[in-house]
């Protein structure tokens, strides 16, 4: 159960001390903190830069309106002025709200490159994909990232001792976990302060989106269907939109970017016939989508069939956020009525994992039938979560790469 302390600030992600190691090393590249919101990222970069023995300046483009170069320009000013002997750090969140930021942050950091200033920067964004745009379009060779995804059951444990269940039910936000006590109220933080905040001002605000309230019916659909294949005809057909495919695959993107839902593709060891597939929709925080049911953890946990399905949806999410930051390739596979919920692939190895939880399955036919019809891609490893497989609260501690290593 989740403590009445708020445990954020004790807690430290394992990014902290990747983020204070570079910030001590001698000035080499700008330090990209990326993630959806309310993952922690000023949190993580608040206990880097704690006790640096050189001064910090930091500063938010987070506003109603939208900051122009002039504001970049005036805040590394400033840090330049206010930095040390041996340099100064300039923390910038939400970056991707400054109208043309890459190429100010390029002119400025060229600038102190030619000067010698040992004045090293931090960059927040919680768009990721526009974030990632902006980098590739100006900074090219000038940055690494360090990527922030949604909380695991690990940490969450460790920060607010929640259980399993609980995870399962209530994700993964460390701001909304204070609150599980008092399910209105949690739902109402999930929706106001999470998902519409990021909706409207991640993806709205910063994107040229057509067809606002396709998108957001797009992400509602998502959260109803999340562990489940829906084309994109049927997706159509469901939103009653005069849209096109082209267009979900893109506000599918865009959601994806901002941390909310993703579309798994259909594994075929070809990639071009991967990214043309159906997808399987993914929240990528179990809270999206049980924040927009209508059902208590209570009720939830009572019904077999449904919690077997939330379970599903959350180990999803689990290797999704992996996949997101660089860990193992994540798709799902289907052939006929054989079938296969998740699949892993690392370094020329795969691993077939099947959910069962709160499901009557006699059989796991899907796994023999991948194994058979992609034995020549290299090993692959059969895995059953749940009932008599792996535990499932074990499966969720371990790093999914666990499952792919020899």
């Amino acid at each position: 159960m989740v403590s009445s302390q708020d445990s954020r600030f004790g807690y430290q992600r394992p990014q902290v001390a990747v983020l204070s190691r570079r910030l001590v090393e001698p000035r080499r590249f700008i330090q990209v903190v990326a993630g959806p919101r309310q993952v922690g990222k000023s949190t993580l970069v608040a206990q880097a830069v704690d006790g640096l023995p050189i001064p910090v300046r930091s500063a938010s483009a987070d506003e109603p309106a939208l900051r122009g170069p002039e504001w970049i320009a005036t805040q590394w000013e400033s840090a330049r002025l206010e930095a040390a002997p041996g340099g100064g750090v300039l923390v910038i969140d939400e970056v991707q709200k400054a109208a043309g930021w890459s190429e100010s942050v390029k002119r400025l950091w060229d600038e102190d490159t030619r000067a010698g200033r040992q004045l090293r920067v931090v960059l927040l964004g919680s768009a990721p994909l526009l974030v990632e745009q902006g980098l590739s379009e100006s900074l090219a060779g000038r940055f690494e990232v360090i990527r922030v995804p949604h909380w695991s059951l690990a940490e969450m444990r460790a920060a607010f001792g929640t259980t399993l269940d609980e995870y399962v039910f209530f994700g993964g936000y460390p701001g909304a976990a204070p609150l599980i006590g008092d399910e209105a109220r949690w739902r109402r933080y999930v929706l106001d302060s999470l998902v519409e905040t990021t909706i409207s001002r991640d993806v709205l605000l910063l994107t040229r989106v057509d067809k606002p309230a396709l998108l957001r019916r797009l992400f509602e659909l998502g959260c109803r269907f999340s562990g489940r294949e829906l084309s994109y005809t049927k997706m159509l057909g469901q939103l009653h939109d005069a849209g096109n495919t082209t267009t979900l695959a893109h506000y599918l993107e865009l959601l994806a970017g901002a941390g909310l839902l993703t579309g798994l593709p259909k594994f075929s060891g070809n990639v071009v016939r991967r990214r043309g597939s159906s997808p399987k929709l993914q929240v990528l925080n179990a809270a999206l989508a049980n924040a927009q049911a209508d059902v208590s953890f209570a009720t939830a946990r009572a019904d077999r069939e449904a919690w077997g399905r939330l379970v599903e949806s959350a180990v999803g999410a689990h290797l999704a956020n992996v996949a997101a930051t660089g860990g193992p390739e994540l798709s799902w596979w289907r052939d006929g009525n054989r079938e296969v919920d998740f699949v892993l692939s690392a370094h020329g190895r795969l691993a077939a994992i099947e959910v069962k939880s709160g499901r009557a399955v006699a059989s796991q036919p899907g796994l023999a039938a991948f194994a058979d019809a992609f034995s020549g891609l290299g090993p692959i490893r059969s895995l059953l979560v749940g009932g008599d497989g792996i535990d499932l609260e074990r499966f969720l501690l371990e790093p999914p790469e666990r499952w792919v290593s020899p």
